[in-house]
């Protein structure tokens, strides 16, 4: 793992921000999936599906040190427990495998994930970048501009949310919790159908590419929401936060699509 780091760190010395995120997130994802073929330990955090792996806190120890190396005065927090104090106002936003239930069981639907932050504009990542390794396939959004493996991606098209599906997620706890479940189900109804895949950032990142319609779920963490988030914005999309039934939902998708949304979140 140390001589693959610093063969790594060697060859990016003088990578620009936006490959250096490109690269971290396809090594980190490729060695997640390397660990996954060799075998897994796997704890659980707050539930049987909450998991963390061994491929976990491999990739995000790999990204930490590498940024550590060749970004030494920039932030870093990770899903994981990276943490680094900011010192240029800049920090780097880490989740190294989302999905990790899915990776767990086998599933290709998970990823590596960053997002790149100005700490004077904390919620606008000025670059998002995510690798699903099981595809070979990498999203990146810098200056407005989203790519998948080196082509542009087309600006989302207009969609209402009766003719679109809805990815989302709502952990069965919730379910059972009227005050959130209500306002989830007034979305989720009014859709033209739904998905639960269980990696947001795999479903950020394919909703940017133009498949689905929207992206909605409650409590989502900044490394769950940020790469996504630029990837969507970078295709003239809309990405916001809506208070409902005490929780924070954040939304996403074509602005037609999201102001539905957000009027029935509010309803």
């Amino acid at each position: 793992m140390a001589g693959v780091t610093d063969a790594f760190i060697s060859d990016h010395r003088t990578c620009s921000d936006a490959d250096l995120a490109a690269a971290l997130v396809e090594h980190a994802g490729a060695l997640a999936l390397r660990m996954r073929a060799e075998g897994l330990g796997t704890e659980f955090k707050t539930s049987v599906s909450d998991v963390v792996t061994e491929a976990d806190r491999a990739a995000e120890r790999f990204v930490a040190e590498a940024l550590e190396a060749l970004r030494p005065d920039d932030g870093v927090i990770g899903e994981e427990g990276a943490s680094r104090t900011s010192r240029t106002g800049r920090t780097w936003v880490i989740d190294p495998v989302d999905g990790t239930y899915n990776f767990s069981q086998g599933s290709d639907y998970f990823c590596s994930a960053l997002a790149l932050i100005d700490d004077s504009s904390p919620r606008t990542p000025t670059i998002g970048a995510v690798n699903r390794p099981a595809l070979d396939t990498t999203w990146l959004a810098v200056d407005g501009v989203a790519t998948r493996n080196g082509s542009a991606l087309e600006p989302l098209a207009s969609s209402s949310l009766a003719d679109s599906a809805v990815v989302t997620y709502l952990h069965p706890t919730f379910l059972a919790d009227a005050a959130v479940r209500e306002p989830w189900l007034r979305v989720a109804s009014a859709a033209a159908t739904i998905r639960m895949q269980g990696a947001g950032s795999v479903d950020l990142s394919n909703l940017a590419s133009g498949q689905m319609g929207a992206w909605m779920q409650h409590t989502v963490p900044d490394w769950d929401w940020l790469p996504g988030k630029a990837l969507v914005e970078a295709v003239g999309g809309r990405c916001v936060k809506v208070d409902a039934g005490g929780v924070t939902w954040c939304v996403a998708g074509n602005p037609q699509i999201v102001e539905e949304i957000t009027a029935l979140l509010g309803a």
